[in-house]
């Protein structure tokens, strides 16, 4: 059995800036002094006309304290055109969303993490529809999903177990029951732009056993934000793929 590949640590090089910044008593006197300065003996100014320059060294303003990013950078939580650009992933042609249509909440993004989970756990919101993986230092990243309608969702606390990349899709006996006309792929649907479970699936055991849940993908963008599936955690494909490259095997699941 594969194991899920073990994506890179984000980078933490940046992100917004606090700006409530408190000048020192120094800096603030050396201010008071520059300007006796300016009016007494006069100063430089650019040669465009421009505001007066004053030569002051450093040691005289003294300094800003530098600040903690609130929140990490991450080359791969970018701006919604490139995240949700068409792509070519296992020679399949996955086609690029209409981001401007989906609520920005529901977009991947980085966030403060208010799960009070452990790192590289996986948490499923289902009020909210949205799905965490906390991080090191504080963050998550989030992702819109879709989720189960009423009477068919699941909730608790289990694992990955492993993962398919465009995997076969095959619907169960009672499913089958329900829409007599998936009877063609009960010995499974292969994987494709059309399978149910798009680019990715996750398989959620507890305690050992296959709850039968999965966390995928699905080309289905426009159901991100809804209860319509029949029970599982669907992402947008471009969405599966990224969170897939993140997660490795054993990773905690988390769905409340």
């Amino acid at each position: 059995m594969r194991e899920l590949p073990q994506g890179p640590t984000p980078p933490r090089n940046g992100g917004a800036i606090d700006t409530d910044l408190h000048l020192s008593r120094r800096a603030v006197l050396s201010g008071a002094g520059a300007l006796a300065l300016l009016s007494a003996a006069g100063c430089s100014t650019s040669g465009d006309g421009g505001m007066p320059v004053l030569d002051l060294d450093n040691t005289v303003t003294g300094s800003v304290p530098q600040m903690r990013p609130a929140i990490s950078v991450d080359k791969n939580i970018t701006g919604a055109d490139v995240m949700y650009a068409a792509l070519t992933d296992n020679g399949f042609n996955v086609p690029e969303v209409p981001y401007l249509k989906i609520k920005p909440e529901f977009r991947r993004q980085i966030v403060v993490d208010t799960t009070g989970e452990a790192p590289g756990t996986i948490v499923v919101h289902l009020k909210e529809r949205m799905l965490y993986l906390v991080q090191p230092g504080g963050d998550a990243i989030r992702y819109g999903v879709g989720i189960g309608k009423d009477g068919f969702r699941w909730s608790g606390r289990a694992n990955i177990q492993y993962g398919r990349e465009w995997p076969t899709w095959t619907p169960p006996p009672e499913m089958i029951q329900r829409k007599p006309e998936l009877v063609k792929w009960q010995g499974g649907q292969p994987g494709g732009l059309t399978n149910p479970l798009g680019a990715r699936a996750l398989y959620i055991y507890q305690d050992g056993k296959d709850t039968g849940y999965r966390i995928h993908g699905s080309p289905e963008w426009w159901s991100i934000g809804q209860a319509m599936s029949s029970g599982c955690v669907r992402l947008i494909n471009q969405d599966i793929i990224d969170l897939y490259s993140r997660v490795s095997k054993k990773n905690p699941v988390v769905v409340m």
